[in-house]
């Protein structure tokens, strides 16, 4: 009975293996896709305030962001988009799964986890059908705080160009290091 027990065990592991190595492996190309957008949006608005200041990146990061993002949607075959709990822009509002992994990303960072190290990797079922679903937090940077920043941050002239493009602009009073949002992706199996 025990060597019956023992095979079974080790056939089991075998077919658990190669489903282990393919959730690996999704998990990690959606790491690598999520992980695309934000260093080449940072380049952009870092140019953009040399040249103009905060107040001139703002228009580029509700241009510009939007643009990667639809890029790497199209070079990866990702649904890629960034939400927050917290939105400037009125399609960054997240979805239920999205609203959760923020919550969750907000209590783990309050219990004293890193906020750049956390995500959350799932496969769940939409309309019906296999999805993958990625998230992983954005942490502000000291870039962002001239935009997101808390209210002695914020120059005159950022404050009135986000009064006049967002009016219900929430996406302010951000610390260093804060969970600002978060990029999300998702795709069918």
């Amino acid at each position: 009975m025990k060597k019956l027990i023992g095979a079974m065990l080790a056939s089991s592991a075998m077919f658990a293996l190669p489903a282990l190595a393919a959730e690996e492996a999704w998990v990690a190309e959606a790491r690598a896709v999520a992980g695309s957008v934000p260093p080449k949006l940072l380049s952009v608005l870092t140019e953009e305030i040399k040249q103009s200041g905060p107040e001139g990146a703002i228009a580029i990061c509700r241009d510009e962001a939007p643009k990667l993002a639809r890029a790497a949607s199209q070079e990866t075959g990702w649904a890629v988009r960034r939400v927050s709990l917290r939105n400037r822009n009125p399609k960054a509002v997240p979805d239920a799964w999205e609203q959760a992994a923020l919550m969750d990303f907000d209590r783990r960072a309050a219990a004293g986890e890193k906020p750049a190290t956390l995500e959350r990797a799932e496969l769940v079922q939409e309309d019906g059908r296999a999805v993958y679903r990625y998230m992983r937090a954005l942490p502000t940077q000291e870039l962002c705080l001239g935009c997101h920043g808390t209210d002695d941050r914020l120059s005159p002239a950022v404050k009135a160009r986000l009064a006049a493009l967002y009016p219900d602009d929430k996406a302010v009073g951000y610390g260093l290091g804060q969970i600002r949002g978060a990029m999300t992706i998702k795709k069918p199996q």
